[in-house]
């Protein structure tokens, strides 16, 4: 699947940008694939889709394309903070939310998310295992149901998406639109970063 001859007017893309990479011994954000920062590869990603791109905490490597967004005062330092800063960030009605780690995430994958009958939440579930960091939210609902959670201190991913009642891309979907099985490539060892050195491809190709 190609990307629109415009870019999305109606999706927002965030890149969440925490994670302080204990296991790979850097910050993830900056962490070079395929000789650019991970935060870097996933907002240009995001960027050749969206009109509106965030950079959520963290600090973004200097060249990443996108508007920086700060995480809630005084959340507990879960992704869940991460996505209630994106969502209310956000001005489109749906919001691509990704995380640093997948700088392999395709076009075509996050065209299929966006593609999908309408939800609160779709997110690609390999192996049985949903991905709630490379997920389009629907804006409003997901945030009031995000911050709730972030409230009372549920802060478990799996349990926003069961909340929302979301849909999944499965097995079937995901080889469809990710043949070569590296788009959900999760870089958090160095035996991560290896693999995802293995199968990088130039932005663009």
């Amino acid at each position: 699947m190609s990307a629109p001859e415009g870019r999305l007017a109606n999706v927002s893309g965030a890149v969440l940008l925490g994670g302080a990479g204990t296991r790979l011994g850097r910050d993830k954000a900056t962490l070079p694939v395929g000789g650019v920062p991970s935060a870097t590869r996933v907002a240009r990603t995001l960027a050749a889709l969206c009109e509106e791109v965030l950079l959520v905490g963290g600090a973004p490597p200097a060249e990443a394309p996108g508007r920086r967004v700060a995480d809630p005062d005084g959340a507990p330092r879960c992704a869940l903070r991460g996505v209630v800063a994106a969502l209310g960030a956000a001005t489109a009605e749906r919001v691509l939310v990704v995380a640093t780690d997948l700088p392999l995430v395709t076009p075509a994958l996050l065209l299929g998310l966006v593609a999908w009958p309408d939800a609160p939440v779709v997110a690609p579930r390999p192996g049985g295992i949903a991905q709630p960091l490379c997920a389009l939210y629907a804006r409003e609902p997901a945030l009031a149901c995000a911050r709730e959670r972030l409230a009372r201190g549920e802060l478990a991913l799996q349990g926003l998406l069961a909340e929302l009642g979301a849909a999944y891309l499965g097995e079937d979907d995901l080889a469809a639109l990710d043949p070569a099985g590296i788009a959900l490539t999760n870089v958090n060892t160095l035996a991560d970063w290896a693999r995802a050195e293995e199968g990088v491809a130039p932005l663009g190709s």
